[in-house]
């Protein structure tokens, strides 16, 4: 470590931020201060690193209990993909801490690795469901319509994506914001 912080300083930032956005708080990322290799001594670029996936393992267990949740509820195509669709949205959310510019390269890269690595066997767990239910004598249509949709909203098309745009910005999606009312005419 390069000097005393009575903050904790750029290491105790880090920490906070990852314990709330965990805890799935609502925290801007772009306040995280840069980190750079030299900063800290190994030992703390361990525990660092430890808090890093923890909040990430974290994230994406919240992730997948929603969206399981989502989709089990879904009752048509359109709400079974509108429900993927969301979920690719959670995704972006947490490859984008594992990216963040402010992390060291190697470190980002190893990071965003780990979560590349857990979105395809996410989706073929979803198609191994769906596999499930065809044995199980669901109506075959019903289930080729839904593997159909399944594969028009892929969740692997978040691997290598663009990430979203910022907050603030125009067509920025916020999955956290509650749901917007429509009062339709009638």
């Amino acid at each position: 470590m390069t000097g005393l912080w009575a903050d904790g300083g750029p290491y105790q930032a880090w920490v906070d931020h990852l314990r709330r956005w965990a805890a799935l708080e609502p925290v801007d990322p772009a306040a995280l201060p840069p980190l750079t290799q030299e900063q800290f001594d190994a030992d703390t670029w361990a525990r660092l690193t430890a808090h890093l996936t923890g909040a990430l393992t974290a994230r994406l267990v919240a992730w997948a209990d929603a969206m399981v949740r989502a989709l089990a509820q879904a009752h048509d195509e359109f709400s079974y993909g509108r429900e993927l669709a969301q979920a690719r949205t959670g995704l972006h959310t947490v490859r984008a801490l594992a990216a963040h510019p402010g992390l060291p390269a190697s470190l980002r890269e190893r990071l965003t690795a780990l979560v590349d690595e857990q979105i395809p066997q996410v989706q073929a767990q979803l198609e191994r469901g769906l596999e499930e239910e065809a044995r199980r004598g669901t109506d075959p249509r019903r289930v080729e319509a839904r593997r159909r949709t399944l594969r028009d909203n892929a969740l692997t098309a978040t691997l290598g994506a663009p990430p979203p745009p910022a907050p603030g910005q125009p067509w920025a999606y916020d999955p956290a914001a509650p749901p917007r009312r429509r009062i339709l005419p009638g």
